[in-house]
């Protein structure tokens, strides 16, 4: 997942040109492959470890120390696989959206209609398993991941106040279940799947949390798209079109309270080394080392 490499890289950024450790926040909020990286951040990973994490060495210190991890057998390859069934994912949703037109966003109405995922997210699970404490959410206790449920099309902000208490693993599991991909997450009667589906940043939720500053980071979205090649290159620019389009309005949402919201989007130059593919787990090396060093000059703080 080339999203939460290049937010290793952006981290690494803002570490370097600010001094700042991310796991000195008082809230860390994750979305997708988002969720990965603040649940380990959460659990005591510094950035230099989630380096080497990304990188796919062996980690030298820190509660992933010894850890192995292959990003391309955690995702099952770079290519979605064949469905189970061709069903629609979620009827549930689709009637939702029938009785209720214009009340979810067109993502999260598409990932209705897709097939459910053949692919499982176990070895993600195990990853956050062992950096979590017997027995806790997280060590840090404001640790928030956002996933979707694939019957209402509603967010879950799971670690938030009122939300359903899961183990912090089923949390991540389930705001990573790409639809399409990965299998919907079951958590007691409900299933889950990817909270990008809702938003792909889901600045907003933190409009109310009392905070100074918010720290954004969005490799959905674009600084400056430019153009690409082929009809994959083409659909992705039009994505993270309307990916920064959303994260502009949820940035003016929160700023609109009084915090300060400074926000990382990829360059031009991050979007080249990248590809079309965000599951192409072959760049992520490249994918680094651009972020770190185009990075060091996106956060204006």
């Amino acid at each position: 997942m080339l999203g939460g490499t290049w937010a290793v890289g952006a981290l690494r950024g803002l570490e370097e040109a600010h001094g700042f450790d991310a796991r000195s926040a008082d809230l860390l909020v994750g979305t997708s492959a988002g969720s990965i990286l603040v649940s380990l951040l959460g659990n005591g990973v510094s950035v230099p470890e989630l380096m080497q994490h990304y990188r796919e060495d062996v980690v030298t210190s820190g509660p992933l120390a010894g850890y192995s991890w292959s990003a391309d057998r955690a995702a099952g390859g770079h290519r979605p696989p064949m469905p189970r069934k061709w069903l629609p994912g979620s009827p549930a949703l689709m009637r939702e959206s029938v009785i209720h037109p214009g009340q979810r966003n067109a993502t999260a109405v598409l990932s209705a209609f897709l097939p459910q995922g053949a692919r499982n997210l176990e070895r993600v699970g195990h990853l956050v398993d062992a950096v979590t404490p017997m027995g806790q959410w997280a060590a840090h206790d404001g640790v928030w991941i956002i996933a979707m449920d694939y019957a209402t099309g509603r967010r879950t902000v799971f670690g938030r106040a009122g939300a359903p208490q899961v183990p912090l693993r089923s949390a991540v599991m389930a705001s990573c279940a790409i639809p399409g991909w990965f299998a919907p997450v079951r958590i007691g009667e409900h299933s889950y799947i990817d909270g990008g589906a809702v938003s792909a940043t889901s600045v907003d939720v933190v409009s109310h949390a009392d905070l100074d500053e918010v720290y954004v980071i969005a490799p959905m979205a674009a600084a400056d798209s430019g153009r690409a090649s082929g009809l994959v290159g083409w659909l992705e620019r039009r994505w993270r079109t309307q990916v920064t389009g959303a994260c502009d309005r949820e940035v003016e949402q929160v700023r609109a309270t009084g915090i300060s919201v400074f926000v990382a989007q990829p360059s031009g130059a991050d979007l080249q080394v990248m590809g079309g593919n965000m599951m192409d787990s072959s760049r992520r090396a490249a994918v680094l080392e651009t972020s770190i060093r185009t990075s060091r000059g996106t956060w204006q703080i």
